[in-house]
């Protein structure tokens, strides 16, 4: 690592030096904005969100963020401290899930499209399969097999300027079709070498999984 990157900051005193040119210390608003329990703000916010991207780290401090999505309020806020979100069908690799069950840390940022503004949950998680929060999060008639409960430590709002810096939601900033990555390409040169597939034998499955199995 030391090749590749030079002039690393290893300790808080270089840090502290360094914060005058990124404009000082943490505003008192900024400082000040952590709440340590849901308020009706941060309930609404959540019952509106269509989309998380959950954080979690294994036992060795091996991190991994996965996308959570579905109908807006699909995570489910039990009381002031505490989530419940649905595990619905996926890769089958439960990441998320494995890592929670070696270390519950976890991190949430709720995203509601077109708000370039998001709000983020820290706290800890568990795995659960509370028959009362799984019926409750059925969809279609059918049920999920597990959840994964949160209780929250803080909370907060977090600035829009990233999703300003990016355009992210402004439809004339992105990329036209034909020139997005392919992800059934992406998959097909990844596993080269250690299965025989194409890139449409990929882009059938994963079609195949979207319109049949998302719940």
């Amino acid at each position: 690592m030391e090749q590749v990157f030079r002039e690393r900051i290893t300790t808080e005193e270089q840090l502290e030096v360094l914060l005058p040119v990124l404009g000082g210390a943490p505003s008192k608003l900024v400082k000040d904005k952590v709440i340590h329990a849901l308020d009706a703000h941060a309930k609404a916010f959540i019952a509106k969100a269509p989309f998380v991207a959950v954080a979690t780290a294994d036992a060795e401090g091996h991190c991994d963020v996965s996308p959570r999505g579905d109908a807006p309020g699909f995570v489910h806020v039990l009381d002031d401290r505490h989530l419940f979100i649905p595990e619905r069908p996926g890769n089958r690799r439960m990441d998320t899930i494995h890592n929670i069950i070696a270390n519950p840390h976890i991190g949430l940022i709720f995203i509601i499209p077109g708000l370039e503004e998001t709000f983020r949950v820290n706290g800890k998680a568990c795995i659960t399969r509370d028959p009362e929060l799984l019926k409750l999060t059925a969809v279609n008639g059918r049920e999920p097999l597990v959840g994964i409960g949160v209780e929250v430590e803080e909370c907060y709002m977090h600035c829009a300027k990233a999703f300003k810096r990016s355009g992210l939601w402004k439809p004339d900033s992105w990329l036209p079709e034909g020139d997005r990555p392919s992800p059934a390409q992406i998959l097909a040169a990844h596993v080269k070498g250690r299965m025989e597939i194409t890139a449409d034998e990929v882009d059938q499955m994963l079609q195949e999984s979207y319109t049949k199995r998302l719940y």
